[in-house]
């Protein structure tokens, strides 16, 4: 893994994998919905979309058969703190790669007409989002956890707000965000320094540059969320403090939710789905975000045993908030992880995205060995340290379902039914 600045202080990542006939190539942007406001929420994800619609060389429709015609795959994402477009590509075919995104990214048209059929296909993405509720629950979740910050906000916005977004408002959010010292190039597989000159022709000539205001710390709150929709299940988040991407104990929190409900072994999938059958669908994961994090288990149940899995739950943490790891779960999640991360470096893009966020959130990266010497140092007392901060204070709860007495029982009164604003208003 190599780091270089062209001329303009654009910072490129590459990890060079000669045994490799592709190439993946990224262009990371520092934004997503927790660096928006209430008036254009969504507008990140927006922009993702609206760089594919045409360019002053290229249509849409040329973009995708570029792509095509060189059996490659190109793509985006957005998410609360930043948006990446990507491609993988022949290593022969990287310049080609490399120009249209760079023409994507520098001379999207965000031409009206393609504003507005994309508008559409945005609600209609909002509307089938909204129409699956296992979901629309981790959203709400993220509300119950904190409030109204931007961490909470749906990345996707809602209808109101993206139907008043004009061209003006997507170019202004782009110069302001869209920013030298927010964005990296990476790259992983077959290919050296040479690429350097074609990276320097195609992206030295950005010079856009400012500085973001500081980021509102979240503050974790601990409400209860309802939201009515006609389903046959009721799914539920519980939702406790986490830990930020930085933070030095980060792989013993990734270690707890694998005990926790990270995997077919966890004790969550056994003890509700195994040994009880009370759940098809039921697990937990960990969010990092640059300065917190959001642990949460979730499940999907019948109603009428909904309180049984909520209290099953709770005991399980307490019991292990009480006793902790056993040394064999300890160990045999260690091996899990260390599994895990090195199969997941087997492929270009997943080397490619952990070098480009690397460089984007934390400045900083560590090599194969010294992630997994870093795993292996975490200790039961480390872990434990991870589930008192996570007990810390009550949880946060959203329910998606048809009935919120279902869990009037379990000593919580829900402060806000029907929170969720969505695209069809139901």
């Amino acid at each position: 893994m190599n780091k270089y600045q062209l001329r303009n202080g654009l910072r490129v990542m590459i990890e060079q994998i000669p045994t490799s006939r592709s190439v993946s190539f990224g262009i990371w942007v520092k934004t997503g919905s927790r660096n928006e406001n209430p008036e254009v929420n969504g507008i990140s994800h927006f922009i993702e979309h609206m760089l594919f619609k045409g360019t002053n060389r290229h249509s849409a429709k040329e973009i995708a058969d570029r792509f095509d015609g060189i059996g490659g795959n190109v793509n985006a994402f957005t998410s609360k703190e930043y948006t990446c477009y990507y491609a993988k590509v022949l290593d022969q075919h990287l310049p080609i790669a490399v120009d249209v995104l760079a023409d994507m990214f520098f001379e999207s048209q965000l031409a009206d007409t393609e504003l507005a059929k994309e508008k559409n296909v945005i609600l209609e993405e909002i509307s089938m989002y909204e129409d699956t509720p296992d979901d629309t629950v981790h959203d709400l979740a993220s509300r119950a956890a904190y409030g109204d910050h931007p961490l909470a906000w749906s990345i996707l916005g809602t209808a109101e707000r993206l139907g008043a977004m004009g061209p003006e408002h997507l170019r202004r959010y782009m110069k302001e965000h869209y920013r030298i010292d927010n964005t990296v190039i990476s790259m992983a597989g077959n290919v050296g320094e040479e690429v350097l000159e074609l990276i320097e022709r195609h992206f030295g000539r950005f010079d856009v540059r400012g500085a973001d205001p500081a980021l509102e710390h979240p503050l974790f709150r601990s409400d209860s969320l309802f939201h009515r929709k006609k389903t046959e299940q009721n799914h539920l988040c519980l939702t406790f403090p986490g830990v930020s991407i930085s933070n030095e104990n980060l792989y013993a929190m990734i270690l707890l939710n694998n005990t926790i409900g990270g995997g077919m072994s966890s004790r969550l999938f056994q003890e509700i789905r195994e040994k009880r059958g009370l759940a098809y669908s039921v697990y937990s994961y960990h969010t990092s975000y640059a300065d917190s994090g959001l642990f949460t288990v979730y499940a999907g149940t019948a109603p009428k045993q909904t309180k049984d899995v909520y209290d099953l739950t709770m005991e399980l943490l307490q019991e292990l908030a009480d006793k902790g790891l056993s040394e064999a779960e300890l160990s045999r999640g260690k091996e899990q992880l260390k599994g895990n991360l090195i199969l997941s470096l087997e492929s270009t893009s997943s080397r490619m995205n952990r070098l480009g966020k690397n460089e984007l959130m934390l400045g900083r990266h560590y090599t194969l060995d010294e992630m997994l010497e870093r795993i292996d140092r975490v200790s039961l007392d480390d872990v434990g340290a991870m589930m008192a901060h996570i007990m810390k204070e009550p949880c946060a709860i959203a329910l998606v379902g048809a009935n919120e007495k279902v869990l009037s029982g379990i000593g919580r009164e829900f402060v806000v039914s029907n929170p969720v604003e969505t695209a069809s208003g139901e």
